[in-house]
């Protein structure tokens, strides 16, 4: 590809150093005035600059041998200067903001850098002008709001992006405005700033509206449901915030900023999941049930205790978070958690029989157990997952394609009794567990990994649990088996027995277990939230919301 011509160039002074200035359509470039051979070199995509603005003038200082000596024409005369605040990569996939100035010789040529450079950040049409803020002042340590304000919101100023900032007063404020009342058609985007529950009303509210807009009904499960057209922005600060760990590589605010001030876009797929001809919630990360399912209602019981619920219940987005208030170590060996009701449930070890009917995805690229990884950029999501014939050619062009594949594949049916049932959207990574519990997981080939877990020993349990901490395989084992689906069903075994129990679920009845028949059914868990049916039938709608990310960069 034929390197771009340059828009400007001239001889600045950086840190007391003569350099050559470059911009381009598509980079900003500047090297020190000396052997080019040795010159060290610094390059910003203009994509990735945030903002600029003129500088006030700095008093010439003395130059202590570091780089060349500061020329004495630009020494003279540098009335004026201007300053780039830019993206710069840091550690653990987390990203700064850097600034530079540069010193002119005069006015004039100061204003017409600086005007250039803000007309080519006007050309980046994907970036957000205006956006819309929800705020959950509950969430996590209760800091949302101080998160925001402190951190995100000067940079959203910087990068002249104005915002509609709402500070949620109860439950399902956002998701209830979003659905009816709210006018969208103002805002670029909208920004959750919150927890993976804030994050879930918000897609809930941008998914109903979608659907009412465009007249389709989102209690039928064979609906094609039509993607949102507005970006949703993640601003970590919830307690586990597994989504946005799993989307950009870290749950640093900063960084979440930065990818919504560049206006990142990376598509993620969401579970519809239905009961009796009527939508029960729509799933982002994970579906659980049997051992997560026990897990979050025995926490649900302890919420006055706030995150340190978590801790004691074990409730989290991957087993190494129920494992990590025991230190890792084994817990049949630490007497100190006897108490621990997560600890309970574990020993409780129950199994729950039911059948499982599947769709598998047998037209994509990659499986459950192969070592690729979604990261920036992934083939595989750009493709839809689908899959590449012998000659490298990409078959079809269509987001039709996975619909398409529905109707010619076969179901598959397991009986059994069965430890856990796990649907994972994504690999539900997070802090304490970096590969999360399906490493494969794609954010957007139209397919969850459905991960079953058999009847097994408590030690074994124990070992697939354990496995989500290391880089070992924790699908080899017998009692395991994982599947990459489109669709599948849940039904129990007794319709009578989990009728009633569901009976309980719908009146809020808490479900303390009065005899060992209230074990035959668990409940499933969406994201953190306890379903109130137990069978259920699910469907992967691939890309229906846009995220402001890009995917975790290697």
């Amino acid at each position: 590809m034929e390197r771009e011509r340059a828009v400007l160039s001239a001889r600045f002074l950086v840190k007391l150093a003569v350099c050559e200035v470059t911009l381009r359509g598509d980079s900003l470039t500047w090297s020190q005035n000396q052997d080019p051979g040795r010159a060290e070199r610094n390059s910003v995509p203009v994509s990735e600059i945030i903002a600029v603005e003129e500088a006030e003038p700095d008093a010439p200082t003395k130059n202590r041998g570091r780089g060349p000596s500061t020329a004495p024409e630009v020494l003279e005369a540098r009335p004026s200067g201007f300053t780039v605040s830019y993206v710069e990569r840091g550690r653990h996939h987390c990203w700064l903001t850097r600034d530079v100035t540069f010193h002119c010789p005069s006015r004039a040529t100061c204003h017409q850098w600086v005007q250039t450079i803000r007309e080519l950040l006007l050309m980046l049409t994907r970036r957000p002008r205006r956006l819309l803020v929800y705020i959950n002042p509950y969430g996590g340590k209760q800091r949302g709001k101080w998160i925001y304000e402190q951190r995100v919101a000067p940079l959203f100023a910087r990068a002249s992006i104005s915002t509609h900032v709402i500070v949620t007063q109860s439950e399902n404020q956002a998701r209830d405005e979003l659905a009816t009342s709210r006018d969208l058609k103002k805002y670029d985007g909208v920004v959750s700033v919150g927890g993976d529950g804030m994050f879930s009303e918000v897609v809930h509210g941008l998914i109903a509206r979608t659907q009412r807009d465009a007249g389709v009904d989102q209690n039928c499960a064979e609906e094609k449901l039509v993607s949102c057209k507005l970006r949703v922005g993640i601003i970590p600060a919830g307690s586990t915030d597994c989504i946005c760990y799993a989307t950009v590589g870290t749950n640093d605010p900063v960084t979440s900023a930065l990818h919504i001030i560049v206006g990142d876009s990376q598509p993620m797929d969401i579970c519809s999941v239905h009961h009796g001809g009527k939508l029960l919630r729509y799933s982002m990360s994970l579906l659980g049930y049997g051992f997560y399912g026990d897990v979050l209602t025995d926490s649900e019981r302890k919420r006055w205790m706030g995150p340190v619920r978590y801790s004691f219940s074990g409730k989290f987005s991957s087993a190494a978070e129920y494992l990590s208030p025991l230190g890792h170590r084994c817990p049949l060996l630490t007497l100190n958690v006897a108490v621990s009701p997560g600890f309970q449930t574990f020993l409780s070890h129950h199994l729950y029989e039911g059948t499982i009917s599947f769709l598998p995805a047998t037209d994509i690229l990659g499986s459950p157990r192969d070592k690729t990884r979604c990261r920036a950029g992934c083939p595989v999501c750009q493709h839809n997952g689908r899959l590449l014939s012998q000659d490298r050619q990409v078959c079809g062009t269509d987001e039709d394609v996975p619909q398409k594949a529905e109707q010619e594949a076969e179901w598959q049916v397991v009986h059994g009794n069965f430890v856990a049932i796990n649907a994972a959207t994504m690999s539900c990574a997070c802090p304490r567990s970096p590969e999360g519990l399906s490493p494969a997981a794609h954010l957007a080939d139209g397919t969850t990994d459905l991960i079953l877990v058999h009847n097994c020993s408590l030690l074994d349990f124990l070992r697939h649990l354990m496995r989500h901490t290391n880089e070992k395989d924790q699908f080899d084992m017998s009692f395991v088996e994982v599947h990459r689906v489109r669709r599948f069903r849940f039904t129990p075994k007794n319709s009578r027995g989990h009728q009633k129990l569901e009976k309980k679920l719908n009146a809020n009845k808490p479900l303390e277990p009065t005899c060992r028949d209230d074990h035959a059914y668990s409940s499933w868990t969406c994201d953190g939230e306890i379903l109130k049916h137990v069978a259920v039938e699910v469907r992967v709608h691939w890309g229906l919301i846009q995220l402001f990310a890009r995917g975790i960069e290697d």
